[in-house]
């Protein structure tokens, strides 16, 4: 069995959040290029995981706060995973990886860094990609800047909707 060990993420878990809620903030403040916006749907939007398991690591992320699946419209759900499938398309055309995981993470528990607004991870994978740097240094290796990986799967996104 292959493990995804990602013991820095605990710190961003247990850290103090500023108040309000950055799923609902950062869409408000129209900068989609500093906030990593990759792409805005009627009902979701796409985002780069500012604490990345990988690089790519994106997120579908409805407007609407909610911690819940239930009591979504068909169209709603059917817009996260069409997101979702765009989100694996741009990640596939750009940085070529082995595989995927995408997950929802619900409540402190289930390992939610924001518990009260649900969000859908798309994580990029290679085959070989854990390493013993969170392991033995708790360090992580992060081979792209979020910037340049922005601009990389912005331009994707861009050719696509060209097509």
């Amino acid at each position: 069995m292959e493990n995804l060990w990602a013991p820095w993420r605990i710190d961003y878990i247990l850290s103090k959040k500023p108040p309000g809620c950055i799923f609902c903030d950062k869409p408000a403040e129209k900068k989609d290029e500093d906030n990593y916006i990759l792409h805005r749907g009627k009902y979701h939007f796409i985002i780069l995981n500012a604490f990345p398991y990988n690089n790519g690591h994106m997120m579908v992320v409805p407007y609407r706060h909610t911690a819940k699946l239930s009591g979504w419209a068909a169209d709603e759900q059917q817009e996260m995973m069409q997101l979702a499938d765009l989100c694996v398309e741009l990640l596939r055309k750009t940085m070529h990886p082995d595989g995927f995981n995408l997950g929802i993470n619900m409540g402190l528990v289930g390992g939610a860094g924001v518990a009260d607004h649900v969000h859908l991870h798309i994580v990029p994978r290679w085959n070989g990609d854990t390493n013993f740097m969170p392991v033995l240094s708790d360090n992580r290796v992060i081979s792209e800047a979020l910037q340049v990986t922005y601009k990389k799967l912005k331009d994707a996104l861009d050719g696509l909707k060209k097509e």
